[in-house]
């Protein structure tokens, strides 16, 4: 395991300096995105119009945070993961589009989102899951917030972090899968334990 302390924007050569079982800690902007966001965002993109950020080099984070409004500004109460599983069937046309080299979320992504990430050089981070509260004092400040529309989980959180992490390196920019060596494993010792009981799981 190598730990590593990234600013953004996060480079298509940064990313590929790290592996799979890695730790990375992220200084700069990221902004969270869940389906919906990706949704939209993809939508504008296929229609040409404009994003409200440039998410080239930035981390997106798959989150819903907790938020509260203290007079004109926002403050992040609580901010952990979303299970990244749900933006599967964005993530791939996401990267390519926005050519963001950082996803952060929980639980891992499968082999299309593996894929896109050997293909377009970005790697998956997972923050651990159930401690919401240690994200939130990651996050400095909120820089900007669009599509509140679509509800404060799901719209777009532009943030100012530093030293944002934990996030363990789940998928690599060579789309090796921590998440699926593990699944394999697991599968190899049940066929041993079955195999040693004789019965067949």
């Amino acid at each position: 395991m190598v730990e590593f302390h990234f600013t953004t924007p996060i480079t298509k050569e940064d990313v590929q300096k790290v592996k799979i079982g890695d730790v990375i800690y992220i200084s700069g902007t990221i902004f969270t995105a869940r389906d919906e966001a990706h949704e939209r965002a993809l939508h504008l993109a296929e229609k040409g119009e404009k994003m409200p950020i440039d998410f080239e080099g930035l981390a997106v984070y798959h989150c819903g945070p907790v938020v509260r409004q203290v007079g004109d500004e926002w403050e992040i109460v609580a901010a952990g993961p979303t299970t990244s599983t749900r933006m599967d069937l964005f993530e791939d046309e996401f990267i390519k589009t926005f050519n963001v080299n950082v996803v952060i979320g929980k639980g891992g992504m499968g082999d299309r989102t593996a894929k896109a990430m050997k293909e377009y050089k970005a790697i998956y981070t997972a923050f651990v899951g159930g401690a919401a509260v240690v994200a939130a004092k990651g996050i400095k400040r909120v820089k900007e917030v669009h599509w509140l529309d679509l509800g404060t989980p799901e719209c777009l959180w532009v943030l100012e972090v530093d030293k944002f992490g934990p996030l363990i390196v789940g998928i690599d920019s060579n789309g090796d899968s921590l998440f699926k060596n593990v699944a394999l494993q697991a599968q190899e010792n049940l066929g041993k334990i079955g195999e040693f009981l004789g019965i067949t799981f």
